[in-house]
């Protein structure tokens, strides 16, 4: 049912805004990019877990790197023709490619059983 509404809320967004298309497929696209590269670099596995802080400020990083490169791109392309469209698909696609990511992040993790 999340999914659901998650794909009826993307469809509907991506009609408002269909005279804004390029803003709207940036927004997704840098959301996208930089919500993965924070995950991947988050989620590392390390046999030392003192790197854990470490590799969340990478995380950090590289979706503020990623981010800022994106709308300098978007921005010398012209291809934000509108920043309010931008900044709105940003920050939904944002919210959901996290949900999604941790939702596979539960999904492969092992529950232990109680003994």
């Amino acid at each position: 049912m999340k999914l659901v509404l998650i794909l009826m809320a993307s469809l509907s967004a991506g009609a408002a805004s269909a005279d804004h298309f390029h803003s709207f497929m940036l927004g997704l696209c840098v959301a996208a990019l930089a919500v993965g590269s924070c995950y991947w670099f988050a989620f590392r596995t390390s046999r030392f877990p003192q790197f854990a802080l470490f590799l969340l400020i990478c995380g950090l990083f590289a979706k503020l790197t990623i981010t800022v490169a994106g709308v300098a791109f978007g921005i010398s392309q012209a291809l934000i023709t509108s920043p309010l469209v931008f900044a709105l698909s940003y920050l939904f696609f944002s919210i959901v490619v996290t949900y999604l990511w941790f939702s596979y992040r539960d999904s492969i993790t092992k529950v232990p059983q109680a003994a």
